[in-house]
């Protein structure tokens, strides 16, 4: 409530953080539907009270977006999506090499919010599938770690950090491919940033920390018991 009306899609990137862990840990689907509604009702009172005060705080750039993404061809398509298309259309399957990108000179923001689109004009199909595999990788991890640890604090403490970068790094392939309508999410690790790199570096911190307590107990565990000799 309190990130919604200055950043719309960093609230929905933890909320839907937060969804998926209440599911993990068993939360009755009546609970998760409910919370799904109040949001629901919470977004269109603020609309509602953006029309009837006049205060547009970021709805109106909402609503310009999500007219562009749903309208499709029959509508105007953003300046940035069509320069991020031109990149990744010119991209082909290895890409154009290193530092050899035409998009990023028009495109906005390409060291961040569209860097993916960068990514796939300078290393193609080849690059695109190689980011996206990392982050599945480490969602895998997470997803072991999860498994291992005995602690449930631990244990959904990392897997809530690692589904929370997963989810921003998807939303951020999706808008750079035309999935999803324009949010300012950067890619996690790879995008330039000052905050975001060392928030996004002390959540990782966290994870390998959850992970070196897993492989620490299971040391133990696999220590032969020694029995040492009765004295007579």
């Amino acid at each position: 409530m309190l990130i919604m009306p200055a950043n719309m899609s960093t609230a929905l990137l933890l909320g839907a953080s937060c969804m998926l862990l209440c599911f993990i840990g068993r939360v009755p689907l009546k609970y998760l539907m409910g919370m799904v509604g109040a949001g629901l009702v919470l977004v269109l009172l603020m609309f509602a009270f953006a029309q009837i005060t006049g205060i547009k705080m970021r709805t109106e750039t909402w609503s310009k977006r999500i007219e562009s993404y749903t309208r499709g061809e029959n509508h105007e398509v953003p300046y940035q999506v069509q320069q991020a298309n031109f990149g990744i259309a010119s991209g082909g399957l290895f890409g154009k090499g290193p530092g050899n990108s035409t998009a990023r000179n028009f495109l906005p923001h390409p060291y961040s919010d569209f860097i993916y689109a960068i990514i796939i004009e300078e290393y193609g199909i080849f690059g695109a599938f190689l980011i996206l595999a990392c982050y599945m990788l480490l969602l895998l991890r997470s997803i072991r770690i999860f498994k291992n640890c005995p602690y449930a604090f631990g244990a959904f403490l990392s897997l809530g950090l690692s589904v929370t970068l997963v989810i921003q790094a998807l939303m951020n392939m999706g808008v750079n491919v035309g999935l999803l309508p324009v949010t300012g999410v950067t890619l996690p690790l790879v995008s330039m940033g000052g905050s975001s790199v060392i928030f996004t570096s002390l959540a990782i911190g966290i994870i390998l920390s959850v992970s070196r307590q897993v492989e620490d107990l299971q040391a133990k565990q696999q220590q032969p018991v020694i029995n040492e000799p009765v004295a007579a």
